[in-house]
């Protein structure tokens, strides 16, 4: 089968398509004959080294085709089923092997497949930060780094509908549309002014929470933007890591400081299963708008990760698996 691999760590030009043993499902376990998969930010992290990988390294972290092989002792899945999952670094490729109580079957008539690839990462993502991170209440005052970016759209629009009024972060007239669009009440265009002044300007008490996946750039403005007993939701890396945080400057307003990982909010099948299920209904019940921004062929993942990486996008970016 054809996979995307890395044999070293390094920029987008290290991705190659290569010829690889197609996954066998031991007890437990199915198949999936991948058609979309989903890229994220995460995967630029494990591809440059930011993250550990053996190598040779592959990538991907969702995905979602049909059931192409049904493991011994595995119910209520069968071959050919329309399917989406969590992958673990595996689902740039035709076939991904995984548990089968990470899987959710996808009913094609109200979710189409490449929506269903598009949905997982970002949205799981948004959805623990919402109700786990940071519990979002109605009047809550939210600042979203980036509100255009993938995941943060999503935020914007989660957080509205908890009835939160949302303050977005873009560097564009476009991207501020988007985030607009999104439910964002205020835009900040942060290549133009001070976000924190802004933020100020617009609640002067600051915001009670601030949800931030761009990082080194961005933690000293969201430190600033929050209110006395705030809380800072750091959560991606997407402009470098944020350096040692000296914890000392957070008691000046008694901050509150999480950097959660979305993996940490679904150790167990329950809870992979309630947030998933959730996350499901919000986009059939048409509550949640999952926009592909664009689609690549495997031999252009190099390039969707420079698009990425050079914040090129708006939406999701989705590889076609042939």
């Amino acid at each position: 089968m054809l996979a995307v691999q890395f044999d070293q760590v390094g920029g987008p030009e290290v991705l190659n398509v290569v010829e690889v043993p197609q996954p066998t499902a031991a007890p437990g376990q199915v198949v999936v004959r991948n058609r979309w998969a989903g890229i994220n930010f995460i995967d630029t992290y494990f591809r440059s080294g930011v993250y550990d990988s053996p190598l040779p390294g592959s990538l991907g972290q969702e995905a979602s085709g049909e059931v192409a092989e049904v493991g011994e002792g595995v119910e209520g899945l069968k071959v050919g089923d329309a399917v989406a999952y969590l992958g673990n670094q595996d689902t740039y490729a035709q076939y991904s092997v995984t548990k089968a109580t990470r899987v959710v079957k996808i009913d094609t008539s109200k979710i189409a497949l490449e929506t269903a690839a598009a949905m997982l990462m970002q949205g799981l993502t948004a959805h623990t930060l919402v109700t786990r991170s940071y519990v979002v209440k109605s009047g809550d005052w939210v600042l979203v780094q980036a509100g255009a970016g993938g995941t943060g759209r999503l935020l914007v629009q989660l957080c509205r509908q908890l009835g939160a009024q949302v303050i977005a972060t873009t560097s564009t007239k476009e991207k501020a549309e988007v985030a607009r669009r999104a439910g964002a009440s205020h835009i900040i265009n942060y290549a133009e002014e001070s976000v924190p002044e802004a933020v100020h300007r617009i609640v002067p008490e600051g915001v009670h929470v601030v949800y931030d996946g761009v990082g080194k750039s961005t933690y000293a403005g969201s430190i600033a933007a929050l209110r006395r007993e705030g809380s800072m939701v750091s959560f991606g890396n997407a402009s470098g890591t944020v350096p040692p945080v000296k914890l000392f400057d957070l008691s000046t307003n008694n901050l509150l400081l999480l950097r959660p990982r979305l993996y940490g909010y679904l150790v167990t099948d329950e809870e992979y299963q309630r947030h998933l299920g959730e996350l499901v209904d919000l986009v059939q019940q048409g509550k949640l708008d999952i926009q592909v921004f664009k689609i690549y062929a495997m031999e252009g993942a190099a390039q969707a990760h420079m698009d990425l990486q050079d914040r090129k996008t708006t939406g999701k970016l989705l590889l076609s698996i042939p």
